[in-house]
């Protein structure tokens, strides 16, 4: 018997059709998609090359005739600028100080809601309600039912005139920032608490272990990625945060409250100056590109199933 052989290159001959056929349907397949990227460019991307190219002019609006080209001297001015300085240290601060309390606040809640007690339902829903108010709204109501001199609750609790948004105007958004996120910190741990393992708790009560140490040792670790999520999504929203400090204290006193969204809208919709305002933008691009790119990679790393996101 003769055995038939395929020439060798019948193979290579075959296959090409075969790729052409799939890379046209994958094709196909993202067509639809592609009014939705050129949207996303047109609303994105141009802005920002606008902004890159207004940052090497000089350029104030009160000005007219006074643009020029000036490279990157809007961009050493922004770095010798005490007050941008001031206002990214500002940013720091309320980033990580909000941040961490939600996120701490937001842990304890969590464990209390996982027990089972009545009218459990409810509390959820009350606990969620200010992560449902629209920031703006949630700023006037601190400011005049909370930190009001004369008729704020501060001022009925401690029975003192002390006016919170001048002498602590930084801790007063901080305050209001974290009543703001810790119904969503609660929401992501509480569901990191839910999907944990019956059975494994069980058998540490069984092996005589306290619940301190069995939330130390398991619930704690269980809940790692949960909260690496939370803190990476809290720090994307807070440290955007403007809101709070244009409505509760325009920044002030002087710029003891400034972040860097403020600052920027100040120099440009109250300064004008439309090229350094935008060199401050795109600095502020770039740091955020930098920071959010290694906390993606913690993240893709921490819900990564074998562990190999590099």
């Amino acid at each position: 018997m003769s055995t038939l052989s395929v020439p060798a290159g019948t193979a290579p001959a075959t296959a090409k059709p075969a790729a052409k056929k799939v890379t046209g349907s994958a094709g196909k397949r993202r067509l639809p998609l592609l009014p939705a990227l050129i949207f996303v460019i047109a609303v994105t991307q141009i802005p920002f090359l606008l902004t890159l190219f207004y940052s090497f002019q000089s350029w104030n609006l009160v000005r007219p005739g006074s643009r020029h080209f000036v490279g990157f001297r809007n961009y050493v001015d922004v770095f010798t600028d005490t007050t941008f300085l001031g206002a990214l240290l500002n940013t720091v601060v309320l980033t990580v100080v909000c941040v961490f309390l939600s996120l701490l606040l937001g842990l304890g809640l969590a464990v209390l809601l996982d027990r089972k007690f009545a009218g459990r339902g409810f509390v959820r829903t009350l606990l969620i309600t200010p992560f449902l108010i629209l920031p703006a709204a949630g700023a006037l109501l601190w400011k005049t039912t909370v930190f009001d001199p004369t008729y704020g609750l501060l001022h009925f609790v401690f029975g003192t005139d002390t006016d919170w948004l001048s002498q602590f105007p930084l801790a007063a958004v901080m305050a209001q920032i974290i009543w703001q996120w810790t119904p969503f910190m609660t929401l992501l741990i509480l569901a990191g608490l839910q999907s944990q393992s019956k059975e494994v708790l069980e058998a540490a009560s069984v092996d005589g272990a306290s619940r301190w140490r069995t939330f130390v040792s398991i619930t704690l670790p269980h809940l790692s990625r949960f909260l690496q999520l939370a803190t990476l999504l809290g720090a994307i929203y807070i440290v955007n945060s403007f809101d709070a400090i244009f409505l509760m204290t325009q920044g002030g006193p002087g710029t003891a409250s400034t972040n860097l969204p403020f600052y920027i809208y100040q120099r440009a919709f109250e300064g004008f100056d439309i090229g350094q305002s935008s060199a401050m933008g795109v600095v502020v691009v770039i740091l955020t590109m930098i920071v959010a790119t290694f906390a993606l990679r913690l993240m893709f790393r921490a819900f990564s199933v074998d562990g190999g996101v590099k």
